[in-house]
């Protein structure tokens, strides 16, 4: 029996202190805050974790510099004070990367003005990062010869911080760290009613593979279902303050553009921030920022399009890059919250900050907005807010984010030392592969080395370019409840980002990595994975 099944067995055996439904980042910390803090917890998700917005993102963990034009200062030195303390926790995944920044000619305000805001946020990031730099269109050039300076008045060169690793896997971890505290959590289940009788909430669930009913009893309802969270609360009949509005946000994935790896900023053709981010040997180029009504968007060829077309004119590029240079796509939406009726009218200029509204007699929290840097605060907010319902917290102080000490890293870096790792290391990395197993693995990268140690064999890398061992297949399988390919390649790995589904599915490693993970299953899996990227492709 595998851990979901495990799992799955579970959900209906306890009545649960508290039901989280929606595993993103917002119901991941939430996971993650309550149960190291003792109480019961569970967790659903009618797909995988991190599978919607929460995948999406542009891997950036930044303090809002944007909001500052808006004059919401509040927010901005909020969002830094975020970016710091996620800095500060997890060193090895969030770190600072500089943003060289292009501003053209007729741009609404003059460079040296853009500047003072950066010296600004410099300053309300409490002297965190490096200074900020004024350039001229020379010294960008200089820089990173392939902007395009014949149009650019100047700019500057800044700090924020990024996810070195992909969000999805930063979202998991946080699952992980609930599961490792006693959370009983689940993907591919939904919640498709509930009822409050009897001071407690009875839930109707659905295992989505099998299409088995599962009965779900909690002292309380966590709503983290992110751009379905409106849609949850009508199924509660549950009246709310905050609801969302949605942008649709696209990136599109192509081969590297850049000599240096700093995030390169500019303003698009329709007015907006637009980047291209380093992704180790890709680059992540976008995005877009259209009002959409639905929470299931889909790329369309004119978002391409503008995309493609932006980076053409911002880059000298040796040949422009067409719709055959996509590696592939990242499409989400941006949930916005929005109080009340108002903020339709404005969309453009709402924040993503968060909102949480409370249904005390009823025991239910609904989570509206957020964002990945914000994590931590909405994460020992919930606990709080669950504490507030009269229900005590065992261990209210005990801390339930970050990294391990820097005596555990050392521990693992000495183990691999002598195993010789590193020298196992990709040449196209430049990333020892100590570092890389220790950022994505933490503490339990020593289970890999005890995998190498005992077959050093499992030191071998399985599919060619996709940075992967063949023990953190094997560790995958037991820890990181891989239902779906889907779920390896897209969000536990970014294997699906930096490699085309076909070279994905010609890959000779494929076959031996689904027999890892499903086992007797492998070709099924396979089949269903060929189907999916079949459908994507028509679509």
């Amino acid at each position: 029996m595998n851990l979901r099944e495990t799992n799955l067995n579970q959900l209906h055996q306890h009545t649960y202190d508290v039901l989280i439904v929606g595993a993103g980042i917002n119901g991941a910390v939430s996971a993650a805050a309550l149960s190291k803090k003792g109480l019961s917890v569970a967790v659903i998700d009618k797909g995988d974790f991190a599978g919607e917005t929460s995948s999406h993102s542009s891997n950036l963990a930044w303090g809002g510099i944007k909001y500052l034009e808006s004059h919401e200062y509040l927010l901005v030195n909020k969002l830094c004070k975020s970016r710091n303390h996620l800095m500060e926790s997890y060193p090895s995944t969030v770190q600072e990367i500089r943003f060289l920044t292009t501003l053209q000619k007729g741009f609404r305000f003059p460079a040296l003005f853009v500047y003072m805001g950066t010296l600004l946020y410099w300053i309300m990031g409490r002297f965190f990062t490096r200074f900020p730099e004024l350039l001229s269109a020379k010294s960008i050039a200089a820089r990173e010869p392939v902007i395009d300076t014949s149009n650019a008045q100047g700019g500057f060169e800044y700090s924020d911080a990024f996810l070195h690793d992909n969000d999805a896997r930063f979202v998991f971890n946080f699952i992980r760290g609930a599961m490792d505290n006693g959370a009983i959590v689940t993907n591919y289940v939904s919640a498709q009613d509930a009822e409050f009788t009897d001071n407690i909430w009875h839930i109707n669930a659905k295992d989505e593979l099998t299409q088995t009913p599962i009965q779900i009893k909690a002292k309380s309802v966590i709503n983290a279902c992110g751009p379905f969270a409106d849609k949850f609360n009508d199924t509660l009949d549950n009246t709310t303050e905050h609801h969302h509005v949605f942008s649709k946000g696209v990136h599109l994935i192509v081969n590297k553009l850049t000599k240096v790896d700093k995030v390169l900023a500019f303003f698009a053709s329709d007015g907006r921030l637009f980047f291209v981010i380093p992704m180790g040997q890709k680059t992540c180029i976008g995005t877009t920022d259209d009002k959409v009504d639905t929470p299931n968007p889909q790329v369309t060829d004119a978002d391409r399009q503008f995309i493609l077309d932006n980076v053409n004119t911002l880059l000298n590029l040796e040949k422009p890059l067409t719709m055959d240079d996509i590696i592939s796509e990242r499409c989400g939406v941006r949930p916005l919250a929005v109080k009340g009726n108002s903020g339709e009218s404005d969309w453009v200029q709402l924040s993503r900050k968060h909102a949480v509204d409370v249904n005390p007699e009823k025991r239910l929290v609904s989570i509206f907005g957020g964002k990945l840097t914000d994590c931590i605060n909405v994460g020992n907010e919930i606990a709080d807010t669950i504490a507030d319902f009269g229900m005590p917290l065992p261990y209210p102080k005990a801390k339930w984010y970050g990294e391990s000490s820097e005596a555990h890293k050392h521990t693992f870096l000495e183990r691999a030392a002598l195993i010789k790792l590193d020298d196992l290391t990709p040449s196209y990395s430049s990333e020892p592969l100590s570092e890389r197993l220790w950022r994505r693995y933490d503490i339990n990268a020593l289970q890999i080395i005890d995998e190498i140690q005992r077959d050093p064999k499992q030191a071998e890398q399985l599919m060619h370019n996709a940075e992967y061992l063949r023990a953190e297949l094997h560790y995958a399988a037991r820890r990181e409840m891989i239902t779906k390919l889907d779920d390896f390649l897209r969000r536990r790995s970014k294997i699906a980002m930096v490699l085309n589904s076909d070279d994905i599915l010609s890959s000779p490693g494929l076959i031996e990595a689904c027999e890892i993970l499903f086992g007797k299953q492998a070709e099924t899996k396979l089949a269903e994975y060929q189907a999916y990227v079949n459908q994507t492709q028509t679509e």
